[in-house]
């Protein structure tokens, strides 16, 4: 035992030492910072853009449901109504996800001038102005100036990425350097900081206008199109069984030495996650066949979710122990929620190998069952994005429209749970021992 203890002792101080400061400089890296952050933003637009589409797109196949009951005829109802008032209901959706690369532009590029003490909105607007110029820049139709929206979606989420980030740096420099307007120190901040970025705004447009002209004129493509051309492989080989499984498991040891795993990836997830559920639901809107498995929040609805689950009905079921009991009657309305945080610190899962070992063999497990099950069409890929504390197997139906996806979701649980029991048997029985110890020798 002593032995033991001592291995993990030195373990957890490598990791403290070596691995956990290399892993929060990354997650606190500016520009991944920025990402993270700037992405997140984009929640609400994709659950409500998500919401409005299923509305607007009711899952009914008209050849198959017939009028034969009153289900039904609610459904073809709603399919009735849903026709007559497409364009009403689709309007979240197309002010949102439709455009979802104004919002991505607009929230990378404010958190990192925040990040450097920048007026933010004024150099997230010059983010914008520049954006626009490179991907969708107006053109004339019919003697009206038009702006292309389908240049503002999921295929040019990366090019807002990369001109938010680069804008803020060059505008940065150009700052530093006193290229910039510099009004009177009388001068309110509110009113002078317009000012500031007027010349940066003209040296973007130079730039990058000037750069995606000679892509045209030489590669015949602009640069909105080259940074997709250049990301597409990167997202699809980030987005494998493989690589997804690795960083799920990478999380979970975070998590072990009390880390917040999920934080420590999400640098690396949110941008393949979030373009790859907007693609998702461009084409559910075009009724086209999706494309991407791990979006949104798959990963964890069909993995640590469940995992935490098995854990609080293993505690209801089995558990004995003063600690564990107690903390099952009061914890499992935060768990079904996919609130995890009082069994992480309440049993805890903080450095328990009783914790751990099962969780990392049921994750080995659990990717590749929800991966193998969606390319063999036993349940369907992600359409939907939906808040995160929806229960999860609920989640689970409702974000891909498909009742299968909660069997699915039933038969991993079904699974981790037989992998889980014994070893929360265990721990529940070591803290019987451990308080029975103290009990008798008085501590």
């Amino acid at each position: 035992m002593k032995t033991s203890n001592a291995f993990f002792d030195n373990f957890q101080k490598v990791m403290n030492d070596k691995i956990v400061p290399v892993a929060n400089k990354i997650s606190n890296q500016r520009h991944l910072a920025a990402l993270r952050d700037g992405l997140t933003n984009l929640v609400p637009f994709t659950v409500i853009g998500g919401l409005a589409l299923m509305i607007a797109n009711p899952p009914v196949n008209t050849q198959l449901v017939k009028p034969t009951n009153w289900f039904n005829d609610f459904l073809l109802m709603w399919m009735h109504w849903a026709k007559a008032n497409y364009d009403l209901l689709a309007t979240p959706y197309n002010l949102s996800i439709g455009i979802i690369s104004i919002y991505v532009v607009l929230g990378v590029s404010y958190r990192l001038a925040q990040h450097y003490n920048m007026t933010a909105f004024p150099n997230s607007l010059v983010a914008l102005m520049t954006f626009f110029a490179v991907a969708a820049p107006p053109t004339s139709v019919k003697g009206k100036l038009m702006i292309d929206t389908t240049q503002l979606g999921s295929n040019t989420m990366f090019a807002a990425i990369i001109i938010g980030l680069l804008v803020i740096e060059i505008n940065r420099v150009l700052i530093k350097h006193n290229i910039a307007i510099r009004m009177p120190k009388s001068v309110p901040p509110a009113v002078a900081a317009p000012f500031q970025v007027l010349l940066p705004l003209l040296i973007n447009l130079i730039l990058f206008l000037g750069l995606n002209n000679i892509m045209k004129a030489t590669l015949h493509t602009g640069l909105a199109d080259a940074i997709f051309v250049v990301f597409q492989p990167l997202m699809k080989a980030g987005a494998s069984l493989i690589s997804m499984t690795i960083l799920v498991e990478i999380a979970l040891i975070f998590w072990f030495f009390g880390i917040h795993g999920d934080n420590m990836i999400s640098a690396v997830t949110t941008p393949i996650w979030t373009a790859g559920l907007v693609q998702n639901l461009q084409e559910y809107a075009a009724h086209k066949p999706l494309t991407n498995i791990y979006v949104g929040n798959f990963t964890f609805i069909f993995g640590e979710a469940i995992v935490y689950f098995a854990i609080m009905v293993s505690m209801l079921v089995f558990a004995k122990s003063p600690q564990l009991k107690s903390l099952s009657h009061v914890a499992w309305p935060a768990t079904l929620f996919n609130i995890n945080e009082p069994q992480v610190f309440g049993i805890p899962t903080v450095m328990n190998l009783f914790t751990f070992i099962p969780s990392f063999i049921c994750l080995l497990i659990d990717m590749p069952i929800a991966y193998y099950a969606t390319t063999l069409g036993l349940m369907s890929k992600t359409a939907m994005s939906v808040p995160w504390t929806l229960p999860a197997p609920l989640y689970a139906i409702i974000s891909t429209l498909d009742w299968r996806a909660g069997v699915v979701w039933l038969v991993i649980f079904a699974i981790d749970f037989a992998i889980i029991a014994p070893f929360m048997i265990a721990y529940d029985r070591q803290l019987i021992k451990d308080n029975s110890h103290e009990t008798t020798t008085g501590k």
